[in-house]
């Protein structure tokens, strides 16, 4: 029996309960593979070029070549090879909120202390609980629940790890994948879909009326450097949040974003992906207090990749030096929208040679939103082909949120610089899982 296999048959055994035990069993050497599995990051090729390379695990020997099909062997892998190089290869579809056999389970599995949606409903209505946030029993219930959701479906990946697709289809469902306090990772060719929550918590105080706030997204970077995200899809799959119920006048939210970079992450770059579909997409650090940990970090390149009817945050940046050029923003008439570039605190973003293409609904004055007094580089880019000037059309549009022009840096990391005008030709054909990778 194979060693990953041998790890399937002891997790077999496992209750459901015991969803979030990792098997740390050794797995079986897989042949050696070829091509992009064994891919570096280009030299100069965005942040994550700098300060040394990001080469994955593409040193890996044979014995820490994997090949796996379900959660319980994705996360014997990683144990198994621990910090060594390693090619950790994902084929078919792996589900986070699955059993020990890999079968998918949905949030009944979770529930624990007498926890139900509707008793929730019930209890913390602010029309006879008013406007504290949710405490006692039900609320302990709830929280309880989520714990157990969260220990199975989040899955941490390692130091000096390529994470791989193999083929056009390979996907990953309903699993958090956190790259938190490690270095030297790749991750390509996959397609990342609805990392959904199962127990969302109801906040009264957040806004004017209240929200509905989830945990998880897709994937984190946390703490991390040296990594590269390449050619992967990244969406909420077939439970949008649009489609979610309202329950105290407020949508139902079960995601969080798609993919942040947080919390001292530095040297980063995000290359061919698509993000779609989806309201929260992607933040570049995540609060205004962290200036101790995130000044001098949340260095990270963004380029040609394609953002596809997503509301905000593409991305919303605070302190990082982000350079986000040669990327195809599309929102599609009807869809919603808020902004594109959120500039948040303290930071220095680069927006240059990007292509917008939008319904004429779509005020270009929107595509930057100023969340704090931060200077932002912004040219050559085109809106409906036609070159845009986005800081000069802002501040005509927005005139109580003036934004001031010029960065204060000049990206030099960039392998090479399409004509914004080919832009959506070239990302539209490239970008994604399954696309634009030789051996795909």
């Amino acid at each position: 029996m194979s060693r990953i296999c041998h790890a399937r048959a002891i997790a077999a055994v496992l209750s459901c309960a015991s969803l979030a035990l990792a098997v740390s069993v050794p797995a079986q050497a897989a042949p050696r593979p070829k091509g992009f599995e064994r891919a570096v990051l280009p030299a100069g090729d965005g942040w994550a070029a700098a300060e040394g390379s990001t080469t994955g695990g593409s040193a890996a020997t044979p014995d820490h070549v994997y090949t796996v099909t379900d959660r319980e062997e994705l996360i014997a892998a990683f144990e198994d090879a621990g910090d060594a190089p390693k090619i950790v290869r994902i084929a078919g579809t792996v589900h986070g909120n699955a059993d020990a056999d890999g079968t998918p389970i949905d949030c009944d599995a979770y529930r624990t202390d007498g926890y139900t949606l509707e008793k929730y409903l019930a209890a913390y209505d602010p029309a006879t609980w008013g406007d504290e946030p949710p405490a006692g029993p039900l609320e302990d219930a709830r929280a309880a629940s989520a714990a157990r959701q969260k220990a199975a479906v989040t899955v941490e990946v390692p130091s000096n790890t390529t994470l791989v697709g193999v083929g056009a289809d390979a996907t990953v469902i309903g699993a958090g994948l956190q790259v938190k306090g490690v270095s030297n990772v790749i991750v390509r060719n996959i397609g990342f879909e609805d990392t959904y929550d199962c127990f969302p918590q109801w906040d009264p105080t957040d806004g004017e009326r209240g929200a509905w706030n989830s945990e998880y997204d897709n994937l984190v970077i946390s703490g991390s450097h040296h990594v590269w995200v390449d050619h992967n899809t990244f969406s909420d799959g077939d439970r949008p949040d649009a489609d979610q119920p309202r329950y105290f006048g407020e949508l139902f939210q079960q995601h969080d974003g798609l993919f942040d970079i947080v919390r001292g992450a530095d040297l980063v770059t995000v290359s061919w992906n698509v993000l779609k579909n989806h309201d929260k997409t992607m933040l570049i650090g995540n609060s205004d207090s962290a200036g101790a940990t995130d000044r001098g970090k949340l260095r990270v390149t963004l380029h040609h990749n394609l953002f596809q009817d997503v509301k905000e945050r593409a991305p919303r940046v605070r302190f990082g030096r982000v350079d986000s050029y040669n990327n195809h923003f599309v929102a599609t008439a009807g869809s919603a929208y808020g902004y594109t570039y959120g500039i948040g605190a303290e930071s220095r973003l680069v927006a240059e040679h990007n292509a917008f293409t939008a319904g004429p609904e779509l005020d270009p004055a929107r595509i930057l939103k100023k969340w704090a007094e931060a200077p932002v580089t912004a040219g050559n880019n085109y809106v409906n082909g036609r070159r845009t000037d986005l800081i000069a059309v802002h501040n005509a549009g927005v005139p109580e949120e003036q934004l001031t022009e010029g960065a204060g840096w000049t990206p030099v990391l960039r392998p090479r610089t399409d004509d914004a005008r080919a832009v959506p030709a070239l990302v539209d054909r490239k970008a994604g899982a399954g696309r634009g990778l030789p051996g795909c």
